[in-house]
């Protein structure tokens, strides 16, 4: 394998170019902690809040949402260009106390209206919503909790209101012990997955927790899990991963199962230091207590820098393959389908460098885009929409025209508008005044898709 300071330097960076993610959860109150926050803005493109988007952080009392500490997460992430997992919607632990109090129908139109108030905050702005999270048992019958409870068709029900909450983002199964594919908990959400797929219940990923201990590592036949769970049509996901004494061994293993198995699409680690890891008595995670790389970070970076790029075609690129098609246009604006909001130069402006952003459509200059034999896209006639990288986060902006393949689009038959150089998409995660503009990797939701008028 190629030396750790040979290709990318973080793990979010070495990730990205097989187009996959490599995050970490995050706690709000560790953020003001500058060594904390300082390794999980550089090394990791996905962020996962560690408690703050759970039932009882986001609905304490019934009918009384509070979202601030999770919108101080995904602020901080979304700020520094991160995208950010959803966790969790339904789950048997954490909940309100005010949940513990109902049972049957009422405990069921408790979790829908859940669901629903908490994807309505968050619609359009998260890469995927853990739904529901640890349901089985370890010999696969269901968990007997008190939604099991309410019905076995519970979990197809917080499914099917949460697609109709947010259409576009990726809904997920999420749990622990379903690493081994013998195992009976394995079989059990498997059986479950292939069911919905079946039925077409709506669920995009399955999320592995892929927390490795003494009594529970890196199985032999990982990879064969995977890819088994992916051949049903599903994103896999590895959701909260630590390894007792960050075993070189385990995390490189588990790096490179994934990345056999093309729909294996990230790795969240649960934490950044050992020192703030639930299991910090067994020193799990990639950065030890002071802030320091271990040796199992080496090994998982040169995991990630040894499988190299992928083409944009890439199985990871997400739904519906696009066609370019790019023949030189009038003039136009470049709406985003998600927003309703125009690409806009901020201040009419003209430096070079100047962030794209979205806002109110008014048909100025700063708004008026043309795409040319080129493919270029220009602004005021001698400024080109600019990449100013090619990795996931990479800033838009406004550069004099060179002809350079980072000043080059393709404008695709979905949409979606893709980097020459890159592969990736123009990519917004909001849809107010103000938002910036950046690449990432193609998935097919609306924040990815324009139209040119």
């Amino acid at each position: 394998m190629p030396d750790a300071n040979a290709a990318a330097g973080t793990l979010g960076a070495a990730a990205a170019q097989s187009g996959r993610y490599f995050g970490t959860a995050i706690a709000a109150n560790r953020l003001g902690d500058a060594t904390y926050s300082t390794i999980a803005a550089r090394e990791f493109n996905m962020i996962t809040a560690e408690n703050e988007m759970k039932p009882d952080a986001t609905q304490p009392q019934r009918g009384q949402f509070n979202f601030s500490a999770g919108d101080q997460i995904y602020n901080w992430a979304t700020q520094r260009g991160l995208k950010v997992r959803g966790h969790t919607l339904a789950w048997h632990a954490q909940q309100p106390s005010w949940w513990r109090s109902l049972s049957g129908s009422a405990l069921r139109q408790a979790m829908i209206d859940h669901i629903n108030g908490v994807m309505a905050h968050y619609k359009g702005k998260l890469y995927a919503w853990d739904v529901v999270n640890e349901a089985f048992e370890e010999n696969g019958s269901r968990r007997n909790s008190n939604l099991q409870a309410t019905g076995n068709d519970w979990i197809e029900a917080a499914f099917r209101a949460a697609r109709t909450a947010d259409p576009a983002v990726k809904l997920c199964y999420n749990d622990y012990n379903i690493e081994n594919w013998t195992y009976g908990k394995t079989q059990g959400v498997y059986n479950m997955i292939r069911d919905f797929k079946a039925r077409g219940v709506p669920i995009d990923c399955v999320g592995l927790q892929t927390h490795f201990t003494g009594g529970s590592s890196l199985p032999g036949n990982f990879q064969q899990t995977l890819s088994s769970f992916a051949a049903l049509g599903v994103d896999v996901t590895l959701t909260e991963v630590d390894v007792t004494n960050s075993s070189t061994t385990q995390y490189a293993g588990l790096t490179q199962a994934c990345l056999n198995v093309p729909r294996c699409v990230g790795i969240t680690v649960w934490g950044v230091r050992d020192s703030d890891s639930w299991r910090a008595n067994e020193n799990p995670l990639l950065f030890d207590g002071g802030g320091n790389k271990k040796a199992a970070y080496t090994s998982v970076l040169n995991a990630l820098n040894a499988a190299g790029p992928v083409t944009p075609s890439s199985p990871t690129a997400g739904p519906g393959s696009p066609t370019p098609s790019t023949p030189p246009g009038p003039a136009s604006r470049i709406v985003g389908a998600q927003s309703g909001r125009c690409l806009d130069v901020p201040n009419a402006t003209q430096t070079n460098g100047t962030r794209v952003q979205l806002y109110d459509c008014n048909g100025g200059t700063s708004q008026t885009w043309t795409l040319n034999s080129s493919r270029q896209l220009t602004v005021y006639g001698n400024r080109c929409l600019d990449a100013a990288g090619s990795a996931n986060g990479a800033a838009v902006q406004i550069y004099s025209c060179h002809g350079q393949t980072n000043q080059q689009w393709n404008v695709n038959s979905n949409g979606t508008i893709t980097g020459v150089q890159s592969g990736r998409c123009l990519d917004v995660w909001g849809t107010g005044n103000g938002q910036q503009v950046q690449l990432y990797d193609c998935t097919g939701q609306a924040n990815q898709r324009f139209s040119l008028s």
